[in-house]
């Protein structure tokens, strides 16, 4: 059977073997975490944690976050064929992915990662989603951590040496032995409301609280 170019790269061989060379290229970086202790604490406590970060910056936590299967965490990620060759790396590090986005699938996808994050208490989420703009905190976010009791954690990665694609989100790729900063923010809570204006002041404040991490 002939596969196409796309349905190629998201073939089980493929994702596999890629997965395996993201495994060996992680292991050349030399990583740096920060603030970890107080939200695993509180996880391990019986809490509820989302990890956030934004879409440029994930690459650099992959190898660290192959830490937490244990948790049984979850991640949502699109139905697009990017999405595929990322979710298939993501289930090989530990992380059961749910597929959707705010573009296609994402009140389905929202709804199961609520009802995973319930049971498991982690979770991870791109806060500008799989295209953008860059800077732009999706709604998605909040009513996950209003539906599941979630504390928002922040999360930011820095190389020392790397390359910036040219991608609506300057995409990081940190060259290999490069020292690389993982750092978390401090928790945060945002009440549950039903008053929109209160819910976009929440949107907005964790949009300040993160972009001066994002990588211009």
């Amino acid at each position: 059977m002939n596969l196409k170019p796309k349905h190629l790269l998201t073939s089980e061989l493929c994702v596999s073997i890629l997965y395996r060379f993201i495994r060996a290229y992680s292991w050349t970086l030399r990583l740096h975490i920060e603030n970890e202790s107080d939200w695993l604490s509180h996880l391990r406590k019986g809490g509820s944690v989302l990890l956030c970060t934004w879409h440029q910056q994930f690459f650099s936590a992959i190898r660290h976050f192959q830490n937490y299967a244990g948790f049984n965490p979850s991640i949502m990620i699109s139905r697009s064929n990017d999405g595929a060759i990322i979710a298939g790396v993501a289930e090989r590090s530990g992380w059961h992915t749910v597929r959707g986005s705010s573009s296609k699938g994402g009140i389905t996808a929202l709804r199961d990662v609520t009802t995973r994050l319930r049971k498991s208490k982690l979770a991870a989420h791109i806060v500008d989603g799989p295209r953008g703009p860059a800077g732009k905190v999706k709604a998605g976010v909040i009513r996950l951590a209003h539906q599941t009791n979630s504390v928002i954690v922040p999360f930011y990665t820095a190389a020392e040496n790397g390359w910036y694609f040219n991608s609506w989100d300057k995409f990081v790729l940190p060259r290999p032995f490069s020292k690389v900063h993982l750092r978390f923010g401090d928790m945060l809570t945002f009440s549950p409301t039903d008053d929109k204006a209160e819910f976009e002041t929440q949107r907005h404040k964790l949009e300040e609280i993160m972009r001066p991490g994002l990588i211009s």
